[in-house]
């Protein structure tokens, strides 16, 4: 490796290492922002600075700028090329099209049915069953929709039915690291759904039942015990909770809402951009057909959530670019450590990189064992709850629930410590 080279890794880790720090002080910005007349552009500056999902887009441009500076400009587009986007690309797609109103009608009512009968066979008080139900199904279900699929439907039906009453703030903060935690271990039951299960499985060799009898199972039981810890710990404040929003509560069959034909096409064209989650140019024509299919059943749709969507595929592009130029110093960590040691250094650097990243690292390095490959993947599932960058559809929850939080949003530190003790109970159920 020449100088330059070395140069241009030192400085995406220095910029990358500023976009960690700038994420822990987006509610500061924001709290700042206040201070200022609205419209003003010490406001718009500060709020812009304030939004979480434009934090490593920001320092992936400014990273690309010393890159041009410092190779030159078609070495700088010739690097972009290299890139592969698809999983922003596909986070969009899978956010705007799970988020539509005859998608989340249909979903809203199948929880609602299992939250009935769960109900009706336990006694459970109160929004007990319905949140448990979330926390437990939603995440299980990222198995089959993927797990950007199943973190937009979690939370937008836990931001409506659960934390739009009037929730204490240690039980909101408890939620989302349940949520987090439990999105990132409940969509490895499968080879296909999760990012840094994808990035390895071909590579490896991963078939369905080497994920059920290896990772599925332990996900399984680590998903139900922590939904069943928070809810005993907060048992007596959702006992008092509503059972459902004052808003109408949709049935996708119901009058006035989306024909059953019409839910029956989303739910295909959800299924589509699943199947071809790895092909971009396959997956981008089925949105934009869909697109299509919006505009003219427009009477029986909301609008589309194409900002939050664009936002978080934003942050998503430029995990990518900064990413890619940190193997000079992962690479290193990952060779010739003990099974344990992978497990636990996986879990901890997850926290601070992208568990996809850290994943296809490590399928570069030979001659890694059975045991080796198990924990590297355990571990980083296992981490992946514990920052909004640890998991790739992490921004996408934090984009919907954040108005729940206050003007500050979801405080980084607050989420990692609320966090902890799920990823440690998931961390021993990987153990096992």
């Amino acid at each position: 490796m020449n100088q330059l080279d070395h140069t241009t890794q030192i400085l995406a880790t220095v910029l990358f290492a500023c976009a960690l720090v700038h994420t822990f002080l987006t509610g500061r910005f924001n709290r700042m922002a206040a201070r200022y007349p609205a419209g003003s552009l010490q406001e718009n500056t500060l709020h812009f600075l304030g939004e979480v999902e434009v934090v490593f887009g920001l320092w992936a441009a400014i990273f690309m700028i010393g890159y041009g500076a410092l190779n030159g400009f078609a070495q700088a587009t010739a690097f972009l090329d290299s890139l592969s986007f698809t999983e922003p690309a596909f986070v969009f797609a899978i956010m705007v099209i799970a988020s539509t109103r005859p998608v989340l009608d249909f979903s809203a009512h199948l929880m609602a049915s299992i939250a009935a009968k769960l109900a009706a066979l336990l006694p459970l008080p109160g929004a007990t069953a319905a949140f448990w139900v979330l926390l437990t199904v939603g995440p299980l279900s990222g198995s089959l929709i993927t797990e950007p699929g199943a973190m937009t439907l979690t939370a937008l039906l836990l931001h409506d039915r659960i934390l739009r009453n009037k929730c204490s703030e240690a039980l909101k903060y408890a939620t989302i690291g349940v949520l987090f935690v439990n999105i990132s271990i409940g969509g490895v039951l499968t080879p296909f759904a999760a990012p840094p299960v994808v990035m390895v499985a071909a590579k490896w060799n991963w078939s369905l039942s080497h994920m059920l009898v290896n990772f599925g199972w332990k996900a399984a039981l680590a998903v139900v015990a922590n939904s069943v810890l928070v809810v005993g710990i907060f048992w007596k404040e959702l006992s008092q909770l509503p059972v459902k929003s004052p808003k109408k509560t949709h049935s996708p069959m119901g009058p006035g809402n989306a024909p059953l034909w019409l839910v029956i096409i989303h739910l295909a064209f959800l299924i589509g951009v699943v199947a071809t989650a790895h092909h971009m140019t396959v997956f981008c024509g089925l949105l934009l057909m869909f697109l299509g299919v919006t505009e003219i059943t427009h009477e029986f749709q909301s609008p589309l959530r194409l900002r939050e969507s664009l936002l978080v595929a934003f942050f998503l592009a430029g995990l990518v670019v900064l990413g890619k130029e940190q193997e000079w110093w992962l690479r290193p960590l990952l060779d010739g450590a003990g099974n344990n040691a992978l497990f636990w250094g996986a879990t901890c650097l997850t926290a601070i990189t992208d568990n996809a990243a850290l994943t296809y690292l490590a399928s570069q390095v030979q001659d890694l064992s059975d045991q080796g490959k198990y924990a590297i993947v355990a571990g980083a599932v296992t981490g992946g709850g514990l920052t909004v960058i640890a998991n790739a559809p992490n921004p996408a929850g934090y984009s919907i629930l954040k108005d729940r939080y206050g003007s500050g949003g979801i405080n980084p530190l607050k989420l990692f410590i609320a966090a902890l003790i799920p990823t440690l109970i998931a961390a021993a159920c990987f153990s096992l």
